[in-house]
């Protein structure tokens, strides 16, 4: 008995901190609901780059993915299609025209001179950048679009006055010198991002860190003129520079930050260009009208179900109903927490979680109608009919994960949201069968009133007494 309150006490602040949740963060929509513009950009290739590799591709998509924050966009979806294209989803943007603008072109990396005297500015314009990108984030989870433009405008000119404290090489040190780039482990457990240069591209190179080495003033490299990194360059290289081509940028990276950065370099010194073959708006109507009928079918079915379990089941129907609300607000707290963007396929896949929700609670309940017959007591029966029907469960659950599984790798877009709030349903559905409908059962046994065979399998024999005991 002290195990089922316990149980009912942690039941009980889940459901009150699924309704916090659910009142404090608002779950972001994608496009189909929500409508904005989607592009579709082909890479094209070069003389010098012939194929492009998935590594190519992958820079090319991470420099997409800094464009669009000049945007000022929540929640955009940025993916790969095929060998050669991305796939672009900006929801809430009805200047398709303008996104075309931004996304279009090739990027352009250079590596610049930090001006005398601006030491102490740099350092100033950098923490305030910070800030503005935690804003931007807060914004962003909240889905606050004014909040979200006006961040977007101060990070602007921010990255303006930042670029205005670094001056051009002569001749540039462009993108197009620089041959690699990427992370590397240190002996620390930290990362650096060691880079190599061509021939003419290491003479450059080495006339600026010659320049700069012992001053205190940084290397500006700027991609699409917004700064990516500042390293400094030591006093010993004063003399000659950093010569042969190759350097390593220091800075206490994790392995992800170092990637990132490998990434938008190799992404700057491509010379690919990009052209947009695709760009359509998706109405906001077409969404409203799309959450309307989402709501009425998910509302419908969830209350015919709900009227099923009640008629057919009796009592334990009326538990398994209980147990189906706190189930659909533990699995739309759990969304609105990880921050799932809610698209047609993944309320598809919501209600489809309830429905195998159901079907747990029916292997239980008929499990428990099977041992009644049987001639075992009530209480005897309910446990049976939980502990024989656990394997089913969790055999169905961890199939249909499986195939979520595969969906969300090897799906995308859409598909991939299917995937995920199917399984985020599945996982809390493991949870609400088993715990909630096991302690609501459990504890309904305890008044003598609800105490009757009869009310858990209509029509049963009179001679199957309920049972003197109910075990604690």
């Amino acid at each position: 008995m002290q195990r089922q309150r316990s149980l009912l006490i942690l039941i009980v602040v889940l459901i009150i901190a699924a309704i916090a949740v659910i009142n404090t963060i608002s779950i972001p929509l994608g496009l189909d609901l929500r409508g904005g513009s989607q592009l579709t950009i082909q890479v094209k290739t070069t003389p010098e780059i012939k194929q492009i590799t998935d590594r190519e591709l992958e820079a090319v998509k991470k420099i997409v993915e800094g464009r669009i924050n000049g945007l000022g966009v929540s929640e955009p979806v940025v993916q790969t299609v095929g060998k050669d294209q991305i796939l672009v989803q900006l929801p809430g943007v009805s200047d398709p025209q303008q996104a075309e603008r931004v996304l279009g072109g090739t990027a352009q990396l250079e590596f610049r001179t930090q001006k005398p005297g601006t030491e102490t500015q740099l350092f100033a314009f950098q923490s305030s950048r910070a800030e503005l990108k935690a804003k931007q984030q807060d914004s962003i989870k909240s889905n606050d679009q004014a909040a979200i433009l006006k961040n977007q405008q101060d990070l602007q000119k921010n990255n303006q006055a930042i670029a205005e404290l670094f001056e051009s090489t002569n001749p540039p040190l462009a993108g197009k010198f620089l041959k690699d780039a990427a992370g590397e482990p240190t002996q620390n457990n930290n990362w650096n991002v060691a880079i190599r240069f061509d021939q003419k591209g290491g003479e450059l190179f080495a006339e600026l860190t010659k320049k700069l080495a012992g001053t205190g003033r940084s290397i500006g490299i700027f991609l699409d003129n917004e700064l990516i990194s500042a390293p400094s360059v030591g006093p010993e290289f004063a003399a000659s520079g950093i010569s042969g081509g190759a350097a390593v940028i220091t800075g206490r990276f994790t392995a992800q930050e170092a990637n990132n950065l490998g990434v938008q370099l190799r992404g700057g010194a491509l010379p690919l260009p990009v052209q947009i073959v695709e760009n359509r708006t998706v109405g906001a109507t077409l969404g409203k009208d799309s959450i309307q009928r989402s709501i009425y079918a998910g509302s419908g079915g969830l209350l015919l179900v709900l009227i099923f379990m009640l008629v057919y089941y009796r009592l334990p129907g009326l538990i398994a109903d209980f147990a189906l609300i706190i189930y659909a607000l533990l699995t739309y707290a759990t969304f609105a927490l990880l921050g799932v963007t809610l698209t047609l396929p993944g309320i598809a896949g919501f209600i489809l979680s309830i429905g195998m929700a159901v079907d747990a609670n029916v292997l239980i309940f008929e499990r428990t109608r099977e041992e009644l017959r049987a001639g075992k007591t009530l209480y005897r029966s309910v446990e049976a009919g939980f502990y024989r029907a656990w394997s089913s469960i969790l055999d169905s659950h961890v199939t249909s994960l499986i195939s979520c599984a595969a969906l969300f790798f090897l799906g995308a877009g859409l598909v991939k949201g299917f995937a995920l709030t199917l399984a985020l349903g599945l996982g809390v559905n493991l949870f609400t069968a088993i715990t909630c409908s096991r302690t609501l059962l459990f504890l309904s046994l305890q008044f003598p009133n609800l105490r009757k065979p009869e009310l858990f399998c209509p029509n049963l024999s009179t001679s199957i007494k309920s049972g003197a005991e109910v075990q604690s």
